[in-house]
């Protein structure tokens, strides 16, 4: 039976739940099967039904006992950075704190797996950041200078200067971007992301969490007439679901082709981001 690996899980309860099942399994046969208690003690922690407790929902772990319950859980320096991290996400209850934290989260399950080898260095490099689809985009744009104070002015700041000119660089160096040598005009040179197929579900998790944070960022600092969001929830049968994903992604592709069209005859005004979501908030039901 194979132990529940930490960087499956976006609920630390779950994963305290199933770590707990895991070691019961285990020891079901010995003379002194694994309990509450067990854990308690392996955590220095002096109730033996704080770790049930947890589970339920009806406490939550403050960073001194989620060191200790690492310990219970044999973690190791870099796990107890992703637990915490887990932890922090699990608890959070405003929405842009808990979008932080799962930033944070993915950006620490990235780092573990490009330095593991399970995510490929030079796979990785061809993964933009949000900031490099913006900059991507803002060659479409009307009066923008191409230097990371002027382009910090109109990202609104939030991206950092270095960030910005280390961002441009690799897309120069890609032949993504290409200025010419005359006017000193920046334009699209090559598809982004053009040659990276097969790109890991990690990296794509991590770009489209930044991306989805940005929106709702908006959501708190924008006027209402400087953006569009809305919300349906409704019961959907599994064609009605497929369907209407085949329609978003139709929507998506064909304004996505149009402005390409309308952008080659006249430059934008500004660089909106287009986020479609469309998820599940509840599982089947029991026949």
């Amino acid at each position: 039976m194979e132990a529940p690996k930490l960087g499956a899980y976006t609920d630390y309860r779950q994963y305290l739940r199933d770590f707990y099942e895991h070691k019961r399994a285990l020891t079901r046969s010995a003379l002194r099967p694994y309990s509450y208690g067990t854990f308690a003690a392996g955590a220095d922690i002096k109730s033996p039904n704080y770790l049930k407790l947890i589970i339920e929902g009806q406490r939550n772990l403050s960073r001194e006992m989620a060191v200790k319950f690492s310990k219970a859980l044999a973690l190791g320096k870099e796990d107890l950075e992703e637990f915490l991290a887990l932890v922090d996400f699990t608890q959070a209850i405003e929405p842009l704190e808990r979008n932080r934290h799962l930033k944070t989260l993915a950006d620490l399950r990235v780092r573990r797996q490009l330095k593991s080898g399970e995510i490929n260095s030079e796979t990785w490099a061809k993964v933009p950041s949000w900031v490099t689809w913006v900059l991507y985009a803002l060659t479409e744009q009307k009066n923008v200078r191409f230097e990371p104070d002027a382009l910090f002015d109109i990202m609104r700041g939030k991206a950092r200067p270095d960030e910005l000119r280390r961002c441009m660089e690799r897309l120069f160096e890609s032949g993504e971007l290409v200025k010419d040598p005359e006017t000193g005009a920046v334009s699209k040179g090559r598809e982004l992301m053009s040659g990276s197929e097969n790109v890991p579900v990690a990296l794509v998790r991590k770009l489209q969490s930044e991306l989805i944070y940005l929106g709702l960022e908006s959501l708190f600092q924008d006027q209402p007439q400087d953006r569009e969001f809305g919300a349906q929830t409704m019961s959907l049968t599994e064609d009605e679901f497929e369907k209407l994903k085949f329609e978003l992604r139709q929507f998506r592709k064909r304004w996505a082709k149009d402005v390409g069209v309308a952008r080659n005859s006249v430059k934008g005004d500004r660089v909106f981001q287009l986020n479609i979501q469309l998820f599940p908030v509840s599982k089947p039901g029991k026949v």
